[in-house]
């Protein structure tokens, strides 16, 4: 079942902590947003915008909320999903935040990019954003499984359900037909499907719009749009090259990742051509980065989410770089390693040596190679939260 929640039996325990005041809780379908509020807010009063009826009465007379948040009593709170749904509907919550500060409003939304219609931009930074993210795996605890996680992703929606596989192709088709084609995002369902095949290739690589707008015979400018929806959908991000005080030159280009490894492989193609070790160190690497994402921003202290790449051909997958942490990572999908697979990273902290170094790769063992810590992924994934990186 994709369009309801999570059975409350399955409720987890999530790392994602509400803030004070009023906020945003964005996210992908699916990923848990309504059933957090419900278990973190179990009093609000609740606007489903997802209900035909809620939303016919405040789309013909977006006040109607004035009254029915007027009457609450002291320091209640109130609960908005889906509000992308009804972006006229934040004007009324910016006065009624105004008005009201003792009450704390909750925006759930699966779209950044109906929020910034109209010029809401977000009540104006009122609110902070939060987001809500695939499952990491120490919120999984002994329910994490690494080849399965591979395979099917950590989507709470697809996680839990009796056929996770099976499952995760309908939610899939489902968010790209409700969140980009019903939503008149895209007009041509054939060139956004092709484009979208196209992309899985560029998954944890640097991305290059010419050659996808190439192999997929559409205009340049229509992939960049394209791509600019998913980001808006939350659905893909791009990631940035790491040039802070550089002291080589590096490439421009960032980095495309799917954000949730499962997604990642419902929509790659697959062929007798195609290797299947690459895929999944494809996926490997993406799901280690949909962590890092995750839990930059559970950290709250402006870590940051980077890349390495000199122009002279040294790759580092990721630079995790904040006021207290600087951290970079390799990845690497075989079960044992050399020598010359920490060659990057003996390059990264020659030019800076103040950065935790780290391989991880799908062996059993750890190790410490010249101040570099190589370490099983599999281990490092179910206690990352616990190891002073969060």
């Amino acid at each position: 079942m994709i369009h309801g929640h999570i059975d409350s039996r399955s409720v987890r325990s999530r790392l994602l902590r509400p803030p004070d005041g009023s906020f945003f809780l964005l996210g992908p379908r699916g990923t848990g947003k309504t059933l957090w509020t419900n278990v973190t807010f179990p009093d609000a009063l609740r606007i489903d915008l997802l209900d035909p009826g809620e939303f016919r009465s405040l789309a013909a007379f977006p006040e109607r909320l004035i009254s029915r948040v007027t009457s609450l009593p002291q320091d209640s709170k109130v609960v908005i999903d889906e509000v992308q749904k009804l972006p006229s509907l934040l004007e009324v919550v910016q006065f009624l935040i105004a008005s009201r500060p003792d009450v704390q409003f909750v925006l759930t939304g699966s779209s950044a990019r109906k929020l910034r219609r109209g010029n809401v931009n977000l009540l104006g930074g009122r609110a902070l954003q939060v987001h809500m993210h695939p499952y990491v795996a120490s919120e999984l605890r002994e329910a994490f499984d690494l080849d399965e996680a591979l395979h099917v992703g950590l989507v709470p929606v697809v996680f839990e359900a009796p056929q996770p596989a099976l499952t995760l192709q309908s939610y899939v088709n489902l968010y790209i037909r409700e969140e980009v084609f019903a939503e008149g995002l895209v007009r041509n369902t054939e060139h956004f499907s092709r484009f979208l095949e196209v992309l899985s290739f560029s998954h944890g690589e640097i991305l290059n719009i010419s050659n996808i707008a190439r192999d997929a015979s559409i205009q340049r400018k229509t992939i960049e749009n394209y791509i600019d929806i998913l980001e808006d959908l939350l659905l893909g991000f791009r990631l940035p090259v790491f040039t802070h005080h550089a002291k080589r030159e590096t490439i421009r280009h960032p980095k495309f990742y799917f954000f949730d490894a499962g997604v990642y492989q419902a929509i790659r193609p697959r062929g007798p051509l195609d290797n299947q070790g690459s895929i999944l160190g494809h996926a490997l690497e993406g799901l280690v980065a949909q962590h890092l994402r995750a839990l930059c921003d559970l950290a709250g202290d402006g870590r940051k989410l980077f890349y390495w790449h000199t122009r002279s051909g040294s790759e580092v997958d990721f630079v995790v770089y904040g006021p207290t942490m600087f951290v970079a990572i390799e990845v690497k999908m075989s079960t044992s390693f050399r020598s010359e697979d920490l060659r990057s990273l003996r390059a990264f902290a020659k030019d800076y040596p103040e950065a935790m170094c780290t391989l991880l790769y799908r062996g059993t063992e750890a190790h410490s190679v010249d101040n570099i810590q190589v370490v099983p992924v599999n281990h490092w994934l179910r206690e990352f939260a616990t190891t002073g990186l969060y």
